[in-house]
Protein backbone atom coordinates (compact mmCIF):
# COMPACT_ATOMS: atom_id res chain seq x y z
CA UNK A 1 0.00 0.00 0.00
CA UNK A 2 1.45 3.41 -0.48
CA UNK A 3 2.56 6.06 1.71
CA UNK A 4 0.92 9.30 1.29
CA UNK A 5 2.97 12.79 1.79
CA UNK A 6 0.38 15.51 2.51
CA UNK A 7 1.69 19.21 2.18
CA UNK A 8 0.24 22.09 3.92
CA UNK A 9 1.46 25.29 1.60
CA UNK A 10 1.46 25.08 -2.20
CA UNK A 11 4.33 27.72 -2.76
CA UNK A 12 8.30 27.41 -2.56
CA UNK A 13 8.75 24.77 0.06
CA UNK A 14 5.88 22.90 -0.12
CA UNK A 15 5.78 22.29 -3.61
CA UNK A 16 9.73 21.62 -3.95
CA UNK A 17 9.46 19.24 -1.44
CA UNK A 18 6.27 18.08 -3.23
CA UNK A 19 8.02 17.61 -7.04
CA UNK A 20 11.57 16.60 -5.26
CA UNK A 21 9.49 13.53 -3.74
CA UNK A 22 7.56 12.86 -6.50
CA UNK A 23 10.83 12.39 -9.17
CA UNK A 24 12.51 10.01 -6.30
CA UNK A 25 9.58 7.54 -5.64
CA UNK A 26 6.83 6.68 -7.88
CA UNK A 27 3.03 7.35 -7.30
CA UNK A 28 1.89 3.63 -6.59
CA UNK A 29 4.96 4.20 -3.90
CA UNK A 30 4.33 7.36 -2.19
CA UNK A 31 0.79 9.48 -3.00
CA UNK A 32 1.12 13.77 -2.68
CA UNK A 33 -1.73 15.42 -1.68
CA UNK A 34 -0.72 19.47 -1.82
CA UNK A 35 -3.23 21.61 0.38
CA UNK A 36 -3.43 25.07 -0.68
CA UNK A 37 -5.29 27.76 0.48
CA UNK A 38 -5.06 30.12 -2.76
CA UNK A 39 -5.82 29.31 -6.21
CA UNK A 40 -2.09 29.11 -7.19
CA UNK A 41 1.22 27.31 -6.40
CA UNK A 42 4.48 27.75 -6.93
CA UNK A 43 4.95 31.96 -7.51
CA UNK A 44 7.54 34.40 -6.79
CA UNK A 45 6.43 36.69 -3.99
CA UNK A 46 10.02 38.02 -4.65
CA UNK A 47 8.87 39.55 -7.64
CA UNK A 48 5.23 41.22 -6.65
CA UNK A 49 6.91 45.19 -6.27
CA UNK A 50 7.89 44.51 -9.91
CA UNK A 51 4.59 44.01 -11.16
CA UNK A 52 3.13 46.60 -9.61
CA UNK A 53 5.40 49.47 -10.56
CA UNK A 54 5.16 47.92 -14.20
CA UNK A 55 8.59 46.20 -14.68
CA UNK A 56 6.67 43.03 -15.29
CA UNK A 57 3.65 41.52 -16.59
CA UNK A 58 1.50 39.37 -13.93
CA UNK A 59 0.68 37.77 -12.11
CA UNK A 60 0.86 35.14 -15.05
CA UNK A 61 4.66 35.66 -15.30
CA UNK A 62 5.39 35.42 -11.91
CA UNK A 63 4.00 31.48 -11.51
CA UNK A 64 6.80 28.97 -12.15
CA UNK A 65 4.49 25.73 -11.83
CA UNK A 66 1.02 26.38 -12.08
CA UNK A 67 -1.68 23.44 -10.43
CA UNK A 68 -2.56 22.10 -13.18
CA UNK A 69 1.10 21.73 -14.26
CA UNK A 70 1.70 19.92 -10.77
CA UNK A 71 -1.66 17.78 -11.15
CA UNK A 72 0.36 16.38 -14.75
CA UNK A 73 3.12 15.29 -12.68
CA UNK A 74 1.32 13.07 -10.81
CA UNK A 75 1.36 15.69 -7.41
CA UNK A 76 -3.02 16.13 -6.21
CA UNK A 77 -3.01 19.73 -5.71
CA UNK A 78 -5.79 20.95 -3.78
CA UNK A 79 -6.34 24.39 -3.85
CA UNK A 80 -9.22 27.09 -2.09
CA UNK A 81 -8.24 23.83 0.19
CA UNK A 82 -7.17 25.82 4.19
CA UNK A 83 -5.41 23.41 6.98
CA UNK A 84 -7.27 24.24 9.50
CA UNK A 85 -5.98 21.48 12.01
CA UNK A 86 -3.18 18.98 12.78
CA UNK A 87 -3.95 15.85 14.58
CA UNK A 88 -0.51 14.06 15.51
CA UNK A 89 -1.34 11.78 17.37
CA UNK A 90 -4.10 10.35 14.88
CA UNK A 91 -1.67 11.47 11.64
CA UNK A 92 -4.13 13.47 9.95
CA UNK A 93 -5.00 16.93 8.98
CA UNK A 94 -8.61 18.87 8.82
CA UNK A 95 -9.36 21.20 5.92
CA UNK A 96 -12.10 23.71 4.87
CA UNK A 97 -13.24 24.23 1.36
CA UNK A 98 -12.88 28.09 0.49
CA UNK A 99 -16.28 27.46 -1.84
CA UNK A 100 -18.68 25.85 0.31
CA UNK A 101 -17.07 25.47 3.43
CA UNK A 102 -16.89 21.47 3.98
CA UNK A 103 -14.60 20.05 6.11
CA UNK A 104 -12.68 16.77 5.79
CA UNK A 105 -10.04 14.91 7.43
CA UNK A 106 -6.74 13.30 5.59
CA UNK A 107 -4.42 11.32 6.77
CA UNK A 108 -0.90 11.09 6.42
CA UNK A 109 2.59 9.11 6.77
CA UNK A 110 4.66 12.07 6.06
CA UNK A 111 3.46 15.92 6.92
CA UNK A 112 5.08 18.87 5.26
CA UNK A 113 4.24 22.40 7.08
CA UNK A 114 5.13 25.02 4.47
CA UNK A 115 3.03 27.28 5.42
CA UNK A 116 4.96 30.50 4.75
CA UNK A 117 5.06 33.64 6.51
CA UNK A 118 2.30 36.95 7.35
CA UNK A 119 3.24 40.31 6.83
CA UNK A 120 2.80 42.42 9.85
CA UNK A 121 -0.30 44.05 10.69
CA UNK A 122 -0.16 46.31 13.64
CA UNK A 123 -2.89 46.47 15.66
CA UNK A 124 -3.62 50.30 15.57
CA UNK A 125 -7.04 51.92 14.30
CA UNK A 126 -7.50 52.03 10.39
CA UNK A 127 -5.60 49.36 9.91
CA UNK A 128 -8.41 47.35 8.45
CA UNK A 129 -9.25 50.27 6.03
CA UNK A 130 -9.62 50.14 1.99
CA UNK A 131 -6.50 51.23 0.78
CA UNK A 132 -4.56 49.65 3.16
CA UNK A 133 -2.25 47.01 2.01
CA UNK A 134 0.34 44.27 2.93
CA UNK A 135 2.09 42.48 0.52
CA UNK A 136 3.24 38.90 0.85
CA UNK A 137 0.89 36.63 -1.98
CA UNK A 138 -0.12 36.88 -5.34
CA UNK A 139 -3.52 37.68 -4.06
CA UNK A 140 -2.26 40.60 -1.96
CA UNK A 141 -0.24 41.72 -5.17
CA UNK A 142 -3.83 41.76 -7.18
CA UNK A 143 -5.66 43.31 -4.34
CA UNK A 144 -2.86 46.22 -4.93
CA UNK A 145 -3.36 46.59 -8.34
CA UNK A 146 -7.26 46.78 -8.60
CA UNK A 147 -6.98 49.55 -6.02
CA UNK A 148 -5.01 51.61 -7.75
CA UNK A 149 -6.86 50.90 -11.07
CA UNK A 150 -10.27 51.70 -9.32
CA UNK A 151 -9.09 54.28 -6.78
CA UNK A 152 -6.82 56.72 -8.89
CA UNK A 153 -4.03 57.89 -6.30
CA UNK A 154 -1.60 60.44 -6.17
CA UNK A 155 -0.18 60.14 -2.72
CA UNK A 156 1.27 56.91 -1.10
CA UNK A 157 2.32 56.37 2.25
CA UNK A 158 4.60 52.60 3.34
CA UNK A 159 5.10 52.29 6.92
CA UNK A 160 8.36 50.09 7.26
CA UNK A 161 11.58 50.76 5.43
CA UNK A 162 12.99 47.45 5.60
CA UNK A 163 13.11 45.69 1.95
CA UNK A 164 9.70 45.13 1.10
CA UNK A 165 9.11 48.85 1.95
CA UNK A 166 11.93 50.34 0.51
CA UNK A 167 10.87 47.82 -2.85
CA UNK A 168 6.68 48.85 -2.63
CA UNK A 169 8.82 52.84 -2.71
CA UNK A 170 10.02 52.21 -5.78
CA UNK A 171 7.08 50.32 -7.23
CA UNK A 172 4.58 53.43 -6.14
CA UNK A 173 7.68 56.00 -7.35
CA UNK A 174 7.22 54.01 -10.91
CA UNK A 175 3.74 54.25 -10.87
CA UNK A 176 3.78 58.17 -10.72
CA UNK A 177 2.91 58.49 -6.80
CA UNK A 178 4.37 60.99 -4.29
CA UNK A 179 6.03 58.27 -1.60
CA UNK A 180 6.24 59.09 1.62
CA UNK A 181 8.11 55.97 3.99
CA UNK A 182 7.52 56.80 7.74
CA UNK A 183 10.10 54.66 9.62
CA UNK A 184 10.03 54.26 13.37
CA UNK A 185 14.20 53.35 13.62
CA UNK A 186 16.98 55.95 13.04
CA UNK A 187 17.75 55.04 9.60
CA UNK A 188 15.71 52.67 6.81
CA UNK A 189 16.99 49.28 6.22
CA UNK A 190 17.67 47.85 9.93
CA UNK A 191 19.29 45.28 8.36
CA UNK A 192 22.15 47.56 7.49
CA UNK A 193 24.45 49.59 10.19
CA UNK A 194 22.67 53.00 10.37
CA UNK A 195 25.75 54.84 9.38
CA UNK A 196 25.10 52.44 6.06
CA UNK A 197 21.23 53.25 6.18
CA UNK A 198 21.88 57.10 6.47
CA UNK A 199 23.34 56.13 2.86
CA UNK A 200 20.16 54.55 1.53
CA UNK A 201 17.75 57.57 3.19
CA UNK A 202 20.18 59.87 1.51
CA UNK A 203 19.65 58.32 -2.17
CA UNK A 204 15.87 57.82 -1.09
CA UNK A 205 15.65 61.30 -0.41
CA UNK A 206 17.42 62.35 -3.67
CA UNK A 207 15.17 60.22 -5.81
CA UNK A 208 12.38 62.51 -4.59
CA UNK A 209 10.90 59.92 -1.74
CA UNK A 210 10.35 61.63 1.62
CA UNK A 211 11.65 59.55 4.18
CA UNK A 212 10.68 60.40 7.85
CA UNK A 213 12.93 57.90 10.52
CA UNK A 214 12.40 57.82 14.39
CA UNK A 215 8.11 58.17 12.86
CA UNK A 216 5.88 55.15 14.22
CA UNK A 217 2.68 55.17 12.52
CA UNK A 218 -0.05 55.34 15.29
CA UNK A 219 -3.40 55.62 13.58
CA UNK A 220 -4.82 55.47 9.79
CA UNK A 221 -7.31 57.98 9.51
CA UNK A 222 -10.56 57.40 7.49
CA UNK A 223 -12.85 58.76 5.22
CA UNK A 224 -16.58 59.09 4.93
CA UNK A 225 -16.31 55.66 2.12
CA UNK A 226 -14.47 53.82 4.87
CA UNK A 227 -10.76 54.64 2.65
CA UNK A 228 -7.74 55.24 4.24
CA UNK A 229 -6.93 59.43 4.03
CA UNK A 230 -3.98 59.88 6.33
CA UNK A 231 -1.56 58.06 8.50
CA UNK A 232 -0.43 59.32 11.42
CA UNK A 233 2.41 59.64 13.40
CA UNK A 234 3.16 61.39 17.12
CA UNK A 235 4.71 64.52 15.43
CA UNK A 236 2.74 64.65 12.07
CA UNK A 237 0.15 63.59 9.79
CA UNK A 238 0.64 62.25 6.02
CA UNK A 239 -1.72 62.32 3.37
CA UNK A 240 -2.11 58.92 1.67
CA UNK A 241 -4.85 57.83 -1.03
CA UNK A 242 -2.92 54.37 -0.37
CA UNK A 243 -1.22 52.82 2.72
CA UNK A 244 1.54 49.69 1.75
CA UNK A 245 2.42 47.77 5.09
CA UNK A 246 6.32 47.37 4.66
CA UNK A 247 7.06 46.26 8.30
CA UNK A 248 8.28 42.89 7.69
CA UNK A 249 6.53 39.48 8.04
CA UNK A 250 6.59 37.23 10.78
CA UNK A 251 5.92 33.07 10.68
CA UNK A 252 2.42 32.00 9.75
CA UNK A 253 3.00 28.86 12.72
CA UNK A 254 -0.50 29.35 14.22
CA UNK A 255 -1.72 25.74 12.95
CA UNK A 256 1.77 24.70 14.18
CA UNK A 257 1.28 26.13 17.43
CA UNK A 258 -2.12 24.87 17.81
CA UNK A 259 -0.88 21.14 17.12
CA UNK A 260 1.85 21.57 20.04
CA UNK A 261 4.70 21.54 17.70
CA UNK A 262 8.31 22.79 19.07
CA UNK A 263 8.44 26.84 17.89
CA UNK A 264 11.68 29.21 18.44
CA UNK A 265 11.90 32.67 20.20
CA UNK A 266 11.02 34.41 16.52
CA UNK A 267 7.58 32.02 16.06
CA UNK A 268 9.40 29.96 13.75
CA UNK A 269 8.93 26.24 13.88
CA UNK A 270 12.11 24.22 15.02
CA UNK A 271 13.91 21.25 12.40
CA UNK A 272 17.22 19.75 12.37
CA UNK A 273 19.53 19.27 9.91
CA UNK A 274 17.49 17.24 7.36
CA UNK A 275 14.55 19.71 8.05
CA UNK A 276 12.63 17.15 10.02
CA UNK A 277 10.45 19.08 13.37
CA UNK A 278 12.20 18.50 16.26
CA UNK A 279 10.82 15.78 18.49
CA UNK A 280 8.23 14.11 15.17
CA UNK A 281 9.70 11.70 12.97
CA UNK A 282 7.04 12.04 10.31
CA UNK A 283 6.48 16.07 10.59
CA UNK A 284 8.60 18.06 8.04
CA UNK A 285 8.88 21.77 7.63
CA UNK A 286 10.85 24.49 5.41
CA UNK A 287 10.64 27.64 4.49
CA UNK A 288 9.22 31.34 6.17
CA UNK A 289 7.53 29.26 8.61
CA UNK A 290 10.76 28.18 10.37
CA UNK A 291 13.93 29.37 11.97
CA UNK A 292 17.02 28.73 10.83
CA UNK A 293 20.99 28.40 12.30
CA UNK A 294 23.22 31.58 11.54
CA UNK A 295 26.38 29.84 10.78
CA UNK A 296 28.01 32.79 11.63
CA UNK A 297 26.23 34.07 15.21
CA UNK A 298 25.34 30.37 15.83
CA UNK A 299 21.52 31.81 16.79
CA UNK A 300 18.36 30.61 15.07
CA UNK A 301 16.75 33.02 13.38
CA UNK A 302 13.75 33.67 11.44
CA UNK A 303 14.70 34.69 7.65
CA UNK A 304 11.91 34.78 5.20
CA UNK A 305 13.49 34.22 1.57
CA UNK A 306 12.13 31.92 -1.06
CA UNK A 307 15.81 30.97 -2.27
CA UNK A 308 16.39 29.08 1.46
CA UNK A 309 12.72 28.05 0.93
CA UNK A 310 13.47 26.18 -2.05
CA UNK A 311 16.47 24.47 -1.13
CA UNK A 312 14.54 23.52 2.25
CA UNK A 313 11.57 21.91 0.06
CA UNK A 314 14.47 20.33 -2.06
CA UNK A 315 15.95 19.05 1.06
CA UNK A 316 12.58 17.15 2.51
CA UNK A 317 11.38 15.44 -0.74
CA UNK A 318 15.10 13.88 -1.10
CA UNK A 319 14.77 12.82 2.60
CA UNK A 320 10.41 11.55 1.80
CA UNK A 321 11.99 10.13 -1.24
CA UNK A 322 14.19 8.22 0.55
CA UNK A 323 18.20 9.37 -0.14
CA UNK A 324 19.41 11.64 2.85
CA UNK A 325 20.08 15.63 2.42
CA UNK A 326 20.41 18.02 4.82
CA UNK A 327 20.32 22.01 5.19
CA UNK A 328 23.62 23.24 7.08
CA UNK A 329 22.30 27.13 7.65
CA UNK A 330 22.53 30.28 6.50
CA UNK A 331 25.24 33.57 6.55
CA UNK A 332 22.29 35.99 6.33
CA UNK A 333 22.55 37.46 2.68
CA UNK A 334 20.36 39.58 1.19
CA UNK A 335 20.42 42.42 -1.64
CA UNK A 336 17.81 44.56 -2.62
CA UNK A 337 17.01 47.78 -4.79
CA UNK A 338 15.09 51.05 -4.90
CA UNK A 339 15.47 53.00 -8.13
CA UNK A 340 19.15 52.74 -9.35
CA UNK A 341 20.11 52.16 -5.93
CA UNK A 342 21.40 48.35 -4.65
CA UNK A 343 21.91 47.54 -1.07
CA UNK A 344 23.60 44.33 0.14
CA UNK A 345 24.46 42.68 3.35
CA UNK A 346 25.44 39.19 4.70
CA UNK A 347 26.43 37.79 7.57
CA UNK A 348 26.49 39.98 11.16
CA UNK A 349 25.87 44.03 11.49
CA UNK A 350 26.91 45.57 14.49
CA UNK A 351 24.41 44.84 16.34
CA UNK A 352 24.54 41.40 15.84
CA UNK A 353 27.72 40.73 16.26
CA UNK A 354 27.43 42.35 20.02
CA UNK A 355 24.63 40.38 20.87
CA UNK A 356 26.84 36.86 20.07
CA UNK A 357 29.21 38.03 22.25
CA UNK A 358 32.04 38.77 19.07
CA UNK A 359 34.26 41.27 19.68
CA UNK A 360 34.92 42.91 16.49
CA UNK A 361 36.55 46.06 14.20
CA UNK A 362 35.19 47.90 11.49
CA UNK A 363 35.92 49.85 8.41
CA UNK A 364 34.75 51.34 5.60
CA UNK A 365 35.69 52.46 1.91
CA UNK A 366 34.97 53.90 -0.98
CA UNK A 367 35.30 52.24 -4.31
CA UNK A 368 33.96 52.34 -7.96
CA UNK A 369 32.33 49.22 -9.67
CA UNK A 370 34.49 49.54 -12.71
CA UNK A 371 37.66 50.85 -13.35
CA UNK A 372 38.06 54.56 -12.59
CA UNK A 373 38.47 55.51 -16.19
CA UNK A 374 36.00 53.40 -17.70
CA UNK A 375 32.49 54.90 -18.99
CA UNK A 376 29.71 54.34 -16.68
CA UNK A 377 32.08 53.57 -13.19
CA UNK A 378 29.77 53.70 -10.25
CA UNK A 379 30.62 54.70 -6.73
CA UNK A 380 29.78 52.39 -4.06
CA UNK A 381 30.44 52.28 -0.13
CA UNK A 382 31.39 48.94 1.76
CA UNK A 383 31.65 48.08 5.05
CA UNK A 384 33.49 44.95 6.62
CA UNK A 385 33.27 43.62 10.25
CA UNK A 386 36.09 41.56 11.31
CA UNK A 387 36.72 39.29 14.54
CA UNK A 388 39.48 40.88 16.92
CA UNK A 389 42.79 39.24 17.10
CA UNK A 390 41.62 36.31 14.56
CA UNK A 391 40.53 38.34 11.62
CA UNK A 392 37.69 36.37 10.80
CA UNK A 393 35.31 37.43 8.36
CA UNK A 394 32.06 38.86 10.38
CA UNK A 395 29.99 40.75 7.80
CA UNK A 396 29.87 42.71 4.92
CA UNK A 397 27.37 45.70 3.92
CA UNK A 398 27.06 47.64 0.59
CA UNK A 399 25.25 50.62 -0.57
CA UNK A 400 25.87 51.34 -4.19
CA UNK A 401 24.67 52.21 -7.90
CA UNK A 402 24.72 49.55 -10.94
CA UNK A 403 27.47 46.71 -10.27
CA UNK A 404 27.52 46.95 -6.43
CA UNK A 405 24.40 44.63 -5.40
CA UNK A 406 25.58 41.06 -6.45
CA UNK A 407 29.30 41.53 -5.29
CA UNK A 408 28.16 40.79 -1.39
CA UNK A 409 28.63 37.04 -2.91
CA UNK A 410 32.14 36.95 -2.74
CA UNK A 411 31.81 37.63 0.97
CA UNK A 412 29.21 35.37 1.43
CA UNK A 413 31.37 32.71 0.39
CA UNK A 414 33.82 33.46 2.49
CA UNK A 415 31.42 33.79 5.42
CA UNK A 416 30.51 30.22 4.44
CA UNK A 417 34.27 29.43 4.51
CA UNK A 418 35.22 31.13 7.21
CA UNK A 419 37.74 32.72 5.90
CA UNK A 420 39.54 35.71 7.83
CA UNK A 421 39.76 39.13 6.25
CA UNK A 422 43.37 38.57 5.32
CA UNK A 423 42.52 35.41 3.12
CA UNK A 424 39.89 37.19 1.91
CA UNK A 425 42.22 39.85 0.32
CA UNK A 426 43.98 37.02 -1.93
CA UNK A 427 40.77 35.80 -3.69
CA UNK A 428 41.54 35.00 -7.16
CA UNK A 429 38.32 37.16 -8.62
CA UNK A 430 37.57 38.12 -12.20
CA UNK A 431 39.08 41.31 -13.29
CA UNK A 432 38.67 43.48 -16.30
CA UNK A 433 38.33 47.65 -16.48
CA UNK A 434 34.43 46.83 -17.78
CA UNK A 435 33.95 44.90 -14.55
CA UNK A 436 35.53 45.95 -11.90
CA UNK A 437 38.76 47.98 -10.73
CA UNK A 438 42.26 45.83 -10.32
CA UNK A 439 41.19 46.01 -6.62
CA UNK A 440 37.47 44.71 -6.34
CA UNK A 441 35.74 46.86 -3.87
CA UNK A 442 35.01 43.75 -1.45
CA UNK A 443 38.83 43.55 -1.46
CA UNK A 444 39.70 46.74 -0.67
CA UNK A 445 37.37 46.41 2.69
CA UNK A 446 38.77 42.68 3.32
CA UNK A 447 42.58 44.58 3.05
CA UNK A 448 41.47 47.75 4.83
CA UNK A 449 39.93 45.23 7.66
CA UNK A 450 42.99 43.30 7.84
CA UNK A 451 44.82 45.94 8.59
CA UNK A 452 42.87 47.09 11.07
CA UNK A 453 42.95 43.60 12.71
CA UNK A 454 47.02 43.90 12.98
CA UNK A 455 46.88 47.36 14.25
CA UNK A 456 44.66 46.39 17.42
CA UNK A 457 46.31 43.26 17.60
CA UNK A 458 49.74 45.45 18.00
CA UNK A 459 47.88 47.74 20.22
CA UNK A 460 46.89 45.34 22.53
CA UNK A 461 50.47 43.76 22.85
CA UNK A 462 52.00 47.26 23.61
CA UNK A 463 49.37 47.68 26.25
Amino acid sequence: MAERMVVIGGDAAGMSAAAQARRMRPEEDLEIVALERGRRTSYSACGIPYWIGGRVDGPARLVARSPEEHRRRGIDVRTGTEAVEIDLERQRVRTRDADDGTERWTGYDHLVVATGASPLRPDLPGMDAGGVHGVQTLEDGEAVVRDLESHPARRAVVVGAGYIGVEMAEALVGRGLQVTVLERAEQPMSTLDPDMGVLVRDAMKGMGIDVVTGAAAREVLVDGAGRARAVVTDDAEYPADVVVLGLGVRPNTGLAKAAGLPLGASGGLLTDLAQRVRGHGDVWAGGDCVEVLNLVSGSEQHVALGTHANKHGRVIGTNIGGGYATFPGVVGTAVSKVCDLEIARTGLTEAQARSAGLQFVTVVTESTSRAGYYPGAQPMTVKAIAERFTGRLLGLQIVGREGAGKRVDIAAVALTARMTVEQTTALDLGYAPPFSPVWDPVLVAARKAASAVAADVRATARA
